[in-house]
């Protein structure tokens, strides 16, 4: 009877320190300011989960190339395909809504995120593009690391958001490739892709662009307004095969989000993955 009893009690233990061991979480709470991971066993920039299984592929031969010029970085509005098929973007970083968090891991929406430190670390004062958010869960860069967790790369907007054709080339240099420096850091990839702010650039930012390691500098051909409007920049005001729509992290993005992929999928639409579209495209981004 002993020896059951000795044997039971060492079962108990075992089950309960399989249960208790480690203390690993997966991508942890998607709202969470503060790591995740063990304290001194693992770099913040190291991901933590393997990305979940790409969507919104390619198909073999459907992407016309793009090219690429001597300077290496071309600047790109839309994909060259005929399937009908958008491509999401989104800038900044001033709101870190965990439910847009839940939709882009759960339902394993491609997208691609061009952060931009002031926004990320809440520092400075948000531009206008941030809907005049007051910094939802914002202040550092958990919030990133579980988007790139979820499969979105992090690629580059700047450090501070300047106009880069005010500035000469050391300046837009320093914007540039800081930004890429810091989200390497952070996230443990390098941007391969540059949003510059507002959309504006010159001959010295493709130069600089280039010294920073920079494949392409995205443009975009549609906004996305509150409520899940699409501001378009065509006449005929609708949605064309190769989009790309530029969003923010603005307030209420979870469910503007929500609305906005829905009205892609309700007039026929598919997401795709912008990486795995320019890397068709013969743009040479990893």
């Amino acid at each position: 009877m002993k020896g059951k009893r000795r044997l039971t009690g060492l079962i108990i233990g075992l089950t309960f320190a399989a249960g208790c061991g480690g203390g690993v979480t997966s991508a942890g709470s998607p709202g969470s300011s503060k790591s995740h991971s063990p304290s001194g066993t693992r770099s913040p920039a190291t991901p933590r989960v393997s990305p979940p299984p790409r969507t919104g592929l390619p198909r073999p031969g459907e992407v016309a190339r793009i090219p690429v010029p001597a300077n290496g970085v071309p600047v790109i509005s839309s994909i060259p395909t005929k399937r009908k098929v958008v491509f999401l973007t989104i800038d900044d970083g001033w709101e870190q809504d965990p439910g847009f968090l839940r939709q882009v891991r759960d339902q394993r929406i491609p997208i691609t995120v061009f952060a931009m430190r002031d926004a990320v670390e809440a520092t400075g004062s948000p531009d206008a593009a941030s809907g005049g958010g007051r910094y939802v869960g914002a202040g550092g860069w958990d919030y990133f690391r579980e988007l790139r967790d979820a499969g979105a790369p992090i690629e580059g907007h700047t450090l501070t958001h300047p106009n880069l054709r005010a500035l000469g080339y050391e300046r837009q240099k320093a914007e540039i490739c800081g930004m890429s420096t810091l989200i390497r850091r952070e996230v443990g990839r390098r941007p391969a892709l540059l949003r510059p702010p507002f959309g504006n650039y010159n001959a010295d930012t493709i130069r600089a662009a280039a010294t920073c390691d920079i494949k392409a500098i995205m443009m975009w051909t549609a906004t996305v307004q509150p409520e899940g409007k699409i501001a378009y920049q065509v006449p005929d005001k609708r949605l064309r095969p190769g989009d790309i729509l530029l969003l923010h992290f603005r307030p209420n993005l979870a469910r503007d989000f929500r609305v906005l992929v829905k009205k892609i999928k309700r007039r026929g639409f598919e997401i795709g993955d912008l990486g795995a579209y320019l890397k068709a495209a013969g743009v040479p981004v990893s």
